[in-house]
């Protein structure tokens, strides 16, 4: 990755040699695991218990227990209180992560392998030959152009399957980012078994307004932030005097999720919610994106992964791409945003007030895109877990 993911210095170098230097001498004696199978789980950084990996990591507990014993990796420092609590919870960066690490049978992991399973596993990958290493992904791949960094070189080509949601995806993963095919497997997305398919809500009354993060807000001071695009947007969405009425005059809710790589800059978003009218912003620590998937009706948003959801559920979205050049220069999509959005496009703030307006005066429920959807998602069945764990682990 092109940003500094965690603080300088966070793993003292020599620290991470003993332990991993004992863990391997260690591993090389047999466990007391017998035959179960060891499968190591990680996601978001070790930051939030969610997404891909998280629901597969409470599959594999729920159902085979009896056959894998399924830990799960966080951040002691960031980590949520559910991260921390969930069923065999293991540090990363921790002595019993790098032992378990070395003993595994099996790995996946969401973002890195790096971030998401062992602290600076590219310096001594090597000792690690046995392990199947699976990338299952955090969100399906199109608003974001792949960035690989000189130490994700050896972690990809060591990595053993990358699972795809569609073939859509599996014949991206295998153009643009030149993965060989016999590593790409299409299972399905963990997430989706979340919910069924197609379940929009009765009436739009509850709004989640999400926005993805953006790699070069986090060099930015903390003055040139507050002029950034990215953080006017914002505040001009929530402050439009035009969506605060109707909001208010319609009895509706709209929930403020930063992006959780914004938090240090959320003090500059303190104060800047209007409860009053019915805006307010989700707290970093204990919101869940599950939850207000769920719980909310639509979703304005630029082009977060969130969005794939809200489209799966067949629930109206507002794609709001405010810096849409910007983007393209820096970062770049495979998608089209003039062609292959799946809900409104808004180019302006005015815009958002007149398609937020129009989904609730003419009270539209539904995506008038969700036809779109097996274009990008080849299961609609929640067996998304099942195929995932038959197929790399084989049980």
């Amino acid at each position: 990755m092109s940003i500094e993911l965690k603080e300088k210095g966070r793993f003292d170098p020599f620290k991470v040699f003993l332990k991993v230097a004992t863990a391997w001498l260690l591993s090389l004696f047999p466990s007391k695991n017998g035959d179960k199978k060891i499968v190591l789980i990680g996601g978001n950084l070790g930051e939030k218990y969610e997404d891909n990996a998280a629901v597969f990591h409470k599959y594999l507990i729920e159902n085979y227990q009896d056959r894998a014993t399924a830990y799960w990796l966080y951040d002691p420092k960031k980590s949520t209180s559910e991260g921390k609590q969930a069923a065999n919870a293991v540090a990363l960066g921790s002595f019993r992560n790098y032992l378990l690490f070395f003993r595994a049978d099996y790995t996946f992991h969401g973002h890195s392998l790096m971030y998401d399973i062992a602290p600076s596993v590219d310096k001594f990958l090597f000792l690690n030959r046995k392990t199947k290493i699976t990338h299952i992904s955090h969100g399906i791949e199109g608003f974001k152009k792949i960035l690989i960094q000189k130490e994700d070189v050896p972690l990809l080509k060591r990595t053993d399957y990358f699972n795809c949601a569609s073939n859509y995806e599996k014949d991206l993963k295998l153009k643009e980012w030149k993965i060989p095919e016999h590593k790409l497997i299409v299972t399905g997305f963990p997430r989706f078994d979340r919910f069924g398919p197609n379940e929009p809500a009765p009436r739009v009354q509850k709004i989640l307004m999400m926005m993805t993060w953006r790699e070069w807000l986090f060099d930015l001071s903390e003055e040139e932030f507050v002029e950034s695009a990215y953080f006017k947007n914002t505040i001009g969405l929530i402050s439009h005097e035009g969506i605060r009425k109707l909001i208010a005059d319609n009895d509706l809710h709209m929930r403020v999720a930063l992006h959780p790589f914004m938090r240090k800059f959320e003090k500059h978003f303190t104060g800047l919610d209007h409860p009053e009218s019915g805006i307010e912003f989700l707290d970093f620590n204990h919101s869940s994106i599950e939850r207000a998937i769920i719980e909310n009706d639509m979703l304005l948003t630029d082009i977060t992964s969130v969005s794939w959801d809200f489209l799966y559920l067949n629930k109206p979205i507002i794609f709001n791409m405010f810096d849409k050049e910007e983007y393209m220069a820096r970062r770049g999509t495979y998608l089209s945003l003039d062609t292959d959005l799946y809900g409104y496009k808004a180019d302006s703030i005015e815009e958002v007030h007149h398609f937020l307006k129009k989904i609730v005066e003419e009270n539209i429920t539904t995506n008038e895109w969700y036809l779109k959807a097996p274009q990008f998602i080849d299961y609609f069945d929640r067996n998304n877990c099942e195929r995932l764990a038959k197929r790399v682990i084989g049980i």
